[in-house]
């Protein structure tokens, strides 16, 4: 299985750290934010990584490498301009593979076990019913985008009467879930999202574990605090 991290974006609301450091090289207890991940993928047996990028992509690769030093093998996917979430997906599917795979946001911060991922992959090689699988976490008390629901396992938009859920920005998707995207533009993710759970295709988990959208700076210094305090567990 392979997984790919989003690591293209501009991070505006971290500037001015962000206007000479890409956002997923910030530092966190001594170690890139990216680099967590590339650790604990590479604990979960996930070792072929795809990462995108698009502004200071070259300090990225300039920092991370072949991926070696993680325990992992990496291939980048660059973007002369940020394509969005699914635009930078689709143009990385050559990378991909024909199999489901993750993607996971460079900008959280969280103690997930990926190796959970490897059975959904596998399920969903298995049948064609589900074309995408979200990680949903309880809604955090600042603001993270649409909120979503779990219906007999199946993700949807939350309704009044639903416990309001957020992505969390940890997923699996089958190659032909991109199928609709244009090679080469800029497309967002939750179009995608709300046509693929109107058709009953997206299935869903709920994680209660430690999950962070690593937006702000006091975040940020929140999750050098967690690692510091609590590396075994991270």
């Amino acid at each position: 299985m392979k997984a790919m991290i989003l690591a293209a974006g501009r991070g505006e609301r971290m500037r001015p750290l962000t206007d000479t450091c890409p956002k997923p090289l910030l530092d966190v207890a001594g170690t890139p934010l990216i680099g967590w991940h590339l650790k604990r993928l590479a604990a979960a047996g996930i070792t072929e990584v795809v990462i995108n990028h698009a502004w200071l992509g070259a300090m990225i690769e300039n920092a991370l490498g072949d991926g070696s030093a993680y325990g992992v093998r990496i291939a980048y996917s660059a973007e002369n301009t940020a394509l969005e979430t699914a635009g930078g997906i689709a143009q990385a599917l050559p990378l991909l593979g024909d199999a489901p795979f993750a993607v996971i946001n460079g900008d959280i911060f969280t103690d997930y076990d990926f190796a959970a991922l490897v059975a959904v992959a596998e399920r969903m090689r298995a049948s064609d019913a589900v074309r995408a699988h979200l990680v949903l976490t309880p809604k955090a008390g600042y603001p993270t985008g649409r909120d979503l629901a779990i219906g007999n396992g199946l993700a949807m938009v939350c309704a009044e009467e639903d416990a309001p859920m957020t992505f969390c920005g940890i997923a699996v998707y089958r190659p032909d879930f991109f199928a609709d995207v244009v090679p080469g533009q800029a497309s967002p993710l939750l179009p995608h999202f709300l046509t693929a759970m109107a058709e009953q295709q997206v299935s869903a988990e709920c994680f209660g574990g430690l999950w962070l959208d690593v937006g702000t700076m006091d975040r940020l210094e929140y999750a050098g605090e967690i690692a510091r305090n609590h590396t075994s567990g991270v």
